[in-house]
């Protein structure tokens, strides 16, 4: 893009095939919401859905709705809504549980099926608790079994001994953005004999995903980020078709028994990808995020990475042409192959810089020890917000406003 203006990205807006969605959010007026690669905004629909849960289905049908409202099928309802957004085949996905919790499973799952090999590798810049819980489990295991963190991408092929029973990457780095190639990672770790698992917290839902084509094992997610099931919504577990057999998770609850309600008192496993579901599901929040992923049903996701990358961009060169020499540095990749859905620039003073554009209304979030993050979600980010948002960072980095005390106190959550 060149010669941006603030007109000309409002006609492009006006032009945009998916502006149309925007109208599904409950957006607050004033509010340039950059923060969706966290929280996603609450959908319309959701608000509805709830409702009726808990006033009807909760309220009169009582616990008749386990059967009458289908409680009871919400983890495989959801999960065959996911399956479509990250190219899975069908019957692979559950919704359940937390990322945390689902990573434990297949991670443990993998181990066993590589009983040979005691060794995972990860990068150093993975999300941390990806890496606790690796280190958790790897205590757990005991006898040798070992985390192997990697500083470059590039030398993961080196990484990759005899030792290794699986590589466990975020597709989409959280700090930086940067993007593997989820098919030649996949690729490397089958030839040294290793599994794969993928994180896709910044994934789904924000850039194409293809599973089964990569040839993925095992993968997680979460819900309330990009696909807008509401904070600490439930969480996602793939199991490629062909593992689902052998495949054995540690957390044997009751849900993922072949017959829960004969109460045997010795568990038996179900079939197929149900076996990763453990203990009875929220019901509440499965309802939301399962009303949420209505929304993807009508989503073009080649049209969302064609606006991604093009708000990206505009991100990008917007910055460095009218923030230039005010301390900013850019954080992801510029090639844009290699970037998801968001951007981040380092700057010293970062967190009060932030929260200057928090108090402006312009929201995105910060992370140690200096990135300024912004996602850009294209179902109700417009470019003209973009041009708004790269107007108030300028103003606040020129002026020096952001060297307030109220700025610099840090709040629990950054």
């Amino acid at each position: 893009m060149t010669a941006l203006d603030r007109d000309a990205l409002a006609a492009r807006d006006a032009a945009d095939p998916l502006a149309r969605f925007r109208n599904d959010f409950e957006l607050p007026d004033g509010v340039i919401y950059l923060d969706g690669n966290s929280l996603g905004p609450l959908p319309r629909v959701v608000r509805e859905r709830v409702a009726a849960c808990v006033t009807e289905e909760w309220g009169t049908g009582l616990i008749r709705s386990w059967n009458s409202a289908g409680w009871i099928d919400l983890p495989t309802k959801a999960g065959g809504k996911i399956s479509a957004l990250i190219g899975a085949e069908p019957e692979s996905v559950v919704a359940t549980d937390s990322t945390s919790v689902n990573l434990f499973k297949v991670l443990a799952a993998a181990l066993a099926l590589r009983p040979d090999r005691k060794v995972i590798v990860s990068e150093k810049s993975n999300f941390p608790t990806d890496l606790y819980m690796v280190e958790g489990l790897t205590e757990l295991f005991g006898k040798g079994h070992e985390l192997r963190l990697i500083e470059d991408p590039s030398k993961l092929p080196e990484a990759l001994g005899k030792d290794v029973a699986a590589v466990m990457l975020t597709h989409v780095n959280y700090r930086s953005g940067y993007m593997h190639d989820m098919a030649a990672v996949t690729k490397s770790g089958h030839e040294a004999g290793a599994l794969a698992i993928w994180d896709l917290a910044h994934s789904a839902g924000a850039v194409p995903v293809d599973l089964a084509g990569a040839g993925a094992d095992f993968a997680v997610g979460c819900g309330y980020k990009y696909l807008n099931g509401g904070p600490g919504a439930p969480a996602f577990a793939y199991v490629a078709p062909r593992h689902q057999e052998a495949a054995r998770q540690p957390l044997t609850g009751w849900f993922s028994h072949k017959a829960p309600f004969a109460f045997d008192h010795r568990f038996e496993a179900t079939d197929g990808i149900k076996r990763f579901l453990c203990g009875t599901p929220p019901v509440l929040a499965m309802t939301a995020l399962d009303a949420a992923l209505d929304l993807w049903s009508e989503v073009d996701m080649a049209a969302l990475r064609e606006k991604s990358v093009a708000l990206t961009e505009c991100f990008i060169e917007l910055v460095e042409s009218r923030c230039a020499g005010l301390g900013l540095t850019l954080a992801s990749p510029r090639e844009a192959a290699q970037r998801g859905s968001q951007v981040s620039f380092a700057h010293e003073s970062g967190y009060p810089v932030m929260q200057a554009l928090i108090a402006r209304g312009v929201i995105g979030d910060f992370r140690a020890p200096d990135l300024l993050r912004f996602g850009f979600t294209p179902l109700y980010t417009r470019f003209a917000d973009v041009w708004d948002a790269v107007t108030h960072l300028e103003d606040i980095l020129r002026t020096r406003c952001w060297d307030r005390p109220e700025f610099h106190a840090r709040a629990a959550v950054t």
